[in-house]
């Protein structure tokens, strides 16, 4: 018996330890990160109800490869759009805004422009100006591609279909 929980913790162990996980953080952790070491920030926007933000979740942002790169590239924000709590950035508070069953936060409609869409990952610069910003599910393989092309700034000097004709991705789904 000893001797089949040891080997159960050790394979937890191995196989967890080679697991790659987002580090998500809040828009104001991001934003306090960002002040002594600027980076690209990613916002997914989500709700709680949202399916297809759990799958998202999931199949997307813990892939392995992906993980690995937007934690090194990105300061990568969680924001519920339907949060309760208000979000306090320099003189300015955003809070939730009652409106219908269920409301929405007024951080998130910002990011958003008023396209309330969930999932939306929206994708800041280094100063904090919206880049793109991308509605409904994205498979890991084209988060792959926009992660690369926004993240190595080739969105400055190359269309897409430049870039995407020139790109292999290593996620394959």
């Amino acid at each position: 018996m000893k001797r089949l929980l040891l080997v159960l913790l050790t394979l937890f162990t191995v196989t967890t330890g080679f697991a790659q996980t987002v580090r998500w953080h809040t828009f104001v952790e991001a934003l306090e990160l960002n002040k002594k070491e600027p980076r690209k920030i990613i916002v997914d926007v989500y709700t709680d109800w949202c399916g297809w933000c759990k799958v998202m979740e999931k199949n997307t942002y813990n892939h392995k490869i992906i993980a690995e790169y937007i934690n090194k590239t990105y300061y990568v924000v969680k924001l519920n759009a339907e949060q309760k709590e208000d979000v306090e950035i320099g003189d300015k508070t955003y809070k939730f805004v009652a409106q219908g069953r269920r409301g929405y936060h007024e951080l998130a409609a910002i990011l958003l422009q008023g396209n309330m869409v969930y999932p939306s990952v929206v994708f800041l610069d280094e100063k904090v100006r919206i880049i793109q910003s991308f509605q409904g599910y994205i498979r890991a393989k084209q988060f792959d591609e926009i992660t690369k092309y926004i993240g190595e700034n080739h969105y400055i000097s190359k269309s897409w279909d430049d870039f995407i004709a020139g790109y292999k991705s290593k996620v394959t789904e």
